[in-house]
């Protein structure tokens, strides 16, 4: 049995209940601007024990979960709360991320906010959709028409030169730049025409995987900041278009050099 978008909707949907409890004030520091709350790991806990459940045979890779599987078997992979400062901080702009990989390639994806009960999904060959109603890129052609999404990379502020030239280069090219704390949600903006692009440095699979998904299958384009396939099982530079404005926007960011 493989699963579907009606399983991930209604797994997410009861899952994204657990936002609006006081988890969110219980609050941990992983790193500098890292935390986990006790949400993150309530989600976490209930969506892979209902996926181990369902799906024996299948390996998750998920943020609060030390497992990392290689992709050489179907693969979840799970972030429980994309936005987790936003979340502590009442900001209500999270979601729960889950994408399903088969042969290292992206095959289901869905992104749930629950303050805004928006479920974006795709599959692979059958479009993208929010709330079962397709959803498109935009057909902006010039940057200076088009308005971005960028992320900070607040981990790694020794990139934070190199970085914030990237963005304000990106801000003189283009109409505006915006910044919203959730890179899942990032993506899914893209895919449903708000905004025109997305770029980040530094992105882990659970902060992508099902976003790419969602962007290629409304019609745009994702690839690392060299114009390269993103691999789903390691850290990434991620760049998402509606595909006509993919090509000036490499060249920004292609330029940059990040700290390993």
């Amino acid at each position: 049995m493989k699963p579907d978008l009606s399983y991930f909707r209604a797994l997410l949907t009861e899952a994204g209940k657990l936002f609006f409890g006081s988890g969110r004030e219980q609050v941990t520091e992983k790193g500098y601007a890292d935390f986990v709350t006790a949400t993150d790991l309530a989600v976490q806990r209930l969506i892979i024990g209902r996926l181990r459940a369902d799906f024996p045979s299948c390996a998750i890779l998920a943020e609060e979960s030390d497992d990392r599987p290689d992709g050489s078997v179907p693969t979840f992979v799970l972030d429980p709360v994309d936005g987790t400062t936003n979340l502590i901080r009442r900001l209500a702009h999270s979601c729960i991320s889950l994408g399903y990989v088969e042969d290292r390639r992206a095959a289901l994806g869905a992104v749930y906010n629950p303050f805004t009960d928006e479920f974006f999904s795709a599959e692979r060959g059958k479009g993208a959709a929010k709330n079962g109603v397709p959803i498109h890129v935009t057909r902006a052609s010039a940057l200076r028409d088009s308005l971005v999404t960028v992320g900070t990379s607040p981990y790694r502020k020794d990139n934070a030169e190199a970085n914030m030239g990237m963005i304000a280069e990106v801000f003189f090219s283009t109409l505006d730049i915006r910044r919203s704390g959730s890179s899942a949600l990032d993506l899914c903006d893209v895919a449903d025409g708000r905004t025109d692009a997305f770029l980040e440095a530094g992105l882990s699979p659970w902060d992508f995987s099902a976003g790419l998904l969602i962007v290629e299958e409304a019609g745009g384009r994702v690839t690392d900041w060299q114009g390269r396939p993103l691999d789903l099982f390691s850290k990434q530079n991620v760049l998402a278009t509606n595909s006509l404005i993919h090509d000036p926007l490499l060249a920004i960011a292609g330029m940059v050099r990040l700290k390993k």
